[in-house]
């Protein structure tokens, strides 16, 4: 009997040790451990939009933690686990439309409404998102493919997600990751492109200072900004839907508490959710693969599109303004949707070639008709090639 005894208890313990991590780990898995270690290194370290980047860092060491697949119901893809039914959020597009809730209740067009000519650089910013289009058809993707790729080029991680959730879901890890690392690193990629495309003059024009909107502008805006965008670009409905709604909700001014809940604990809840499965969602054996590679060089160059395609147009369209109205080109960046961050960035690049040139407000305009434009241009990818 102790023999037998001491046969079982050695079984059990090869059993355990079979299904630990260190007999299962793979060169994969450590590679994308090492890049869960950089992205909350860059988040606690450098400030790199820690909200997003600590999230899907650690839900990186999550998704590549190794065990053996004997139908535990353990990984994100495996159907029926916990991680599984909460990736659905990610797979099946849920997220997104309530983060753009409760990016409507933060955000502040104002600044569009006083100057709606501002919305013509946001749009032209958009040339990022099709140009990358054009990139990765021309390497080889197919169409649905490449219009979830290009999308990165408008900086926006959720309705990247959304529409590679819709066209290309076995590229939503490396769409994903793509969108939020660039969107991290936007006070990075921007500022050398802003430098290189304008002169000094330029950099130091001021804009007049925009009116003041009324409440009753404010209130209108969401209700006809939905029935235009939507009319055109019903594609565009979850995304534009709830945007707009949760800026009815702010400026109504008779649903603050609604509002309060939409940019503070739902946002903020489903940003976690949503952040940690899409790192969870990066498994080595599905993420480390040459179109990963190739997803990540295009987003860089729809980046740098995106960016030189909004300063370029702002010098174009200073052509046909007069002098006292002409619109600074730094805040041509500003088109991109990384809200407010791009604006930030025109706001100090302004103040180091004149210290009393304030972009903050004008960027704005351009950087919240970035959060449109992108909506808009998921929807157009989306209804030509569903």
């Amino acid at each position: 009997m102790g023999d037998s005894f001491i046969s079982f208890l050695g079984n059990n313990i090869v059993d355990f040790l079979s299904y630990t991590g260190f007999a299962n780990v793979e060169f994969g898995n450590i590679v994308m451990i090492l890049f869960g270690f950089l992205f909350m290194y860059l988040a606690v370290a450098k400030e790199f939009e820690p909200m997003l980047l600590i999230p899907i860092g650690f839900g990186i060491l999550i998704g590549n933690i190794p065990f053996k697949d004997a139908g535990l119901e353990l990984g994100v893809y495996e159907e029926g686990s916990v991680l599984n039914i909460l990736y659905q959020g990610v797979a099946k597009g849920w997220y997104p439309p309530l983060i753009f809730l409760g990016i409507g209740a933060m955000t502040d067009f104002s600044s569009l409404i006083a100057n709606p000519k501002l919305m013509l650089v946001g749009a032209a910013a958009q040339f990022g998102i099709f140009g990358a289009y054009a990139i990765a058809l021309a390497l080889g993707f197919e169409p649905d493919q490449a219009a979830s790729i290009g999308i990165i080029g408008g900086a926006d991680g959720p309705t990247a997600i959304f529409l590679s959730s819709k066209l290309a879901p076995n590229l939503m890890g490396a769409i994903a990751i793509s969108a939020y690392s660039y969107m991290a690193l936007v006070p990075v990629i921007q500022p050398p492109v802003m430098r290189l495309l304008t002169t000094e003059k330029e950099r130091k024009i001021k804009m007049k200072a925009p009116r003041v909107v009324s409440q009753t502008e404010k209130i209108i805006f969401p209700i006809v900004g939905l029935l235009l965008t939507c009319f055109v670009v019903p594609t565009g409905l979850p995304l534009l839907g709830m945007l707009f709604l949760g800026n009815l909700l702010k400026e109504s001014g008779v649903t603050r508490r609604l509002a309060d809940t939409a940019k503070g604990p739902l946002i903020d809840t489903i940003t976690i959710l949503l952040g940690t499965m899409v790192g969870a969602s990066t498994q080595a054996a599905y993420f480390l693969t040459w179109d990963s590679i190739l997803i990540f060089v295009i987003g860089a160059i729809s980046f740098f599109i995106a960016t030189a395609s909004g300063v370029l147009f702002v010098k174009l369209f200073n052509l046909f303004l007069k002098d006292g109205n002409k619109i600074n080109p730094l805040i041509g960046n500003a088109g991109v949707s990384a809200v407010p961050h791009s604006a930030r960035i025109s706001q100090k690049l302004g103040l180091q070639y004149d210290p009393s040139n304030y972009l903050l407000m004008h960027a704005m305009g351009p950087n919240v008709a970035g959060v449109i434009g992108s909506a808009v241009a998921a929807g157009v990818l989306l209804g030509f090639l569903i």
